[in-house]
């Protein structure tokens, strides 16, 4: 088994969000639910405050830089539309696509239309246009989908979409490779909650079962989502659970691939 881990932006600054959704109240009660609740040290919280006003949402060049040290091929899904509290402009996505494509990061789409197909098609077309890309894929925001959300990506002509969430091996809709994840870090350390409700030993236990159950399922890769806000002393769980979880994946002797590099490795196979 193979790991492929990938990261979505999801936000770049504070300010985008101000009068435009509730992400910036729902910030604050998160916080201090989370203070109050001993789940984060008061040297967190301060954090959390002080990038409050240096108006920084992201840690794109932290992130990349640790991945590149530990050999972690670093692909990330970068929205070029707004929606459900996606709210950065294009302007902003193309400064950090432009430092991302100028350290080889793999790029995809954050995609936020999922049930129309006109509109899906304006999406893939303007991130085609910004980026210059031909080949690339997708990840849904918030992993929306519809019964027929799969097949309309693979119409509109993406290489790979990564937005189901089970435990299967890739397998292709059309000429479309679907790679179903199976890790992703608010799922582990959220536990289905809107803030942090498990310290790290347990996000490190059960994130050692989901591993379990992936290789029990003869998973060839093994898909893990990480976002890049959370790679920050701010969220120092976050931080050391992801740190933690490369270094224990290297100790399994797992290797570390991206999305295109597996696709090759499926087409060979197939060949």
């Amino acid at each position: 088994m193979k790991a492929i881990i990938s990261h979505d932006l999801d936000h770049i600054t504070v300010w985008e969000h101000l009068f435009r959704d509730t992400i910036i109240p729902k910030y604050m009660a998160r916080m201090h639910v989370e203070l109050l609740s001993g789940k984060i040290s008061l040297r967190e919280y301060t954090l959390r405050w002080s990038d409050f006003f240096k108006n920084k949402w992201q840690n794109v060049d932290e992130l990349i830089t640790f991945n590149n040290i530990n050999g972690v091929p670093t692909s990330f899904f970068v929205a070029v539309n707004k929606g459900v509290g996606l709210n950065y402009s294009n302007e902003a996505a193309m400064l950090w696509i432009e430092q991302m494509q100028s350290r080889r990061c793999e790029i995809a789409v954050h995609g936020i239309e999922f049930d129309n197909a006109g509109l899906m098609l304006n999406e893939y077309q303007l991130f085609e246009k910004l980026t210059g890309q031909q080949n690339f894929g997708i990840r849904m925001h918030y992993v929306r989908n519809t019964e027929k959300t799969y097949q309309l990506l693979a119409e509109t002509g993406y290489t790979y979409d990564s937005t189901e969430h089970a435990y299967k091996n890739p397998y292709k809709i059309g000429e479309m490779w679907e790679f179903p994840f199976q890790i992703m870090d608010g799922w582990i350390i959220e536990n289905y909650k809107s803030w942090q409700s498990l310290n790290l030993e347990q996000a490190k236990i059960n994130t050692i079962k989901l591993i379990d159950k992936a290789h029990e399922h003869q998973l060839q890769y093994l898909g893990i989502d990480f976002h890049d806000r959370y790679f920050s002393h701010s969220f120092k769980t976050w931080l050391d659970w992801y740190m933690w979880l490369v270094d224990y994946l290297k100790c399994q002797k797992i290797e570390f691939i991206n999305f295109n590099s597996a696709i090759k490795e499926l087409e060979s196979a197939q060949a």
